[in-house]
């Protein structure tokens, strides 16, 4: 397998680690970036296991000056841009009637708008090569969006329907755009769930267990593969059979 460049977003989360890893794991060409905005100590330990070839940056997803800085550090230093995993992601669960504005305008500002950013940023050097791999991990929420998650549900919605068209406009240039919607999976976005919570939530699983980071970071690892040139705009749902 050919040297590839790829940058992850959310570096810092254990989906984001779980994805990094399998990319450095895939090859040892491969060179992964992780992109990360406040909290560093997760992604710091990853360039000791595979120095040279695995780098932290800083990245706030809501800022475009921010993506110019990364896309031309990495550029700088690995000359291509083949993979973007839009990783980072945040959500402020509670009822829309109550809902302050902030909530909403800050979960969509993270969720979609900083995957809008990203896209655009990687874009001018994938065209020039003429290949790229993004992908855009959505949520469930997109697709069956729960009470108490209008704001979250609503900008992942809205990165399934950016995947979707962008990848129309991309695929005569030998780049694919896909999506992927976790359900429940073994990160930090469910480790307040108290004992009962999990046990309710898992129930509603029909496989009757959360998904692991390595079973989204696989999924992740194919798309970006050149076995998968010929998938884009799709939507894989990884939820144990929710939905």
């Amino acid at each position: 397998m050919s040297r590839r460049v790829i940058l992850i977003t959310g570096g810092n989360g254990g989906l984001g680690v779980a994805i990094a890893r399998s990319f450095l794991s895939e090859s040892p060409q491969n060179s992964v970036w992780l992109g990360v905005h406040q909290r560093r100590d997760q992604a710091n330990a990853l360039p000791g296991e595979f120095p040279e070839r695995c780098r932290v940056l800083t990245l706030d997803v809501t800022s475009p000056p921010s993506w110019a800085e990364a896309v031309s550090a990495m550029l700088a230093a690995d000359t291509r841009m083949d993979v973007l995993v839009n990783n980072a992601g945040a959500h402020k669960d509670m009822l829309l009637g109550t809902m302050p504005r902030a909530a909403w305008d800050d979960t969509l500002a993270i969720n979609l708008d900083g995957t809008f950013h990203g896209c655009q940023a990687v874009l001018p050097a994938m065209i020039s090569q003429r290949h790229g791999r993004i992908i855009n991990i959505a949520s469930l929420s997109a697709l069956l969006a729960p009470a108490g998650q209008t704001n979250y549900a609503a900008a992942k919605a809205g990165v399934v329907a950016l995947t979707q068209s962008l990848a129309k406009e991309v695929a005569r240039l030998g780049i694919t755009v896909n999506a992927l919607c976790p359900g429940f999976i073994e990160t930090d976005s469910v480790a307040h769930l108290s004992a009962e919570e999990r046990k309710a939530a898992e129930g509603r699983v029909p496989m009757r267990r959360f998904g692991k980071p390595g079973e989204v970071a696989a999924a992740v690892r194919f798309l970006a593969c050149d076995d998968a040139a010929y998938i884009t705009g799709s939507v894989l749902k990884i939820d144990g059979g929710i939905l």
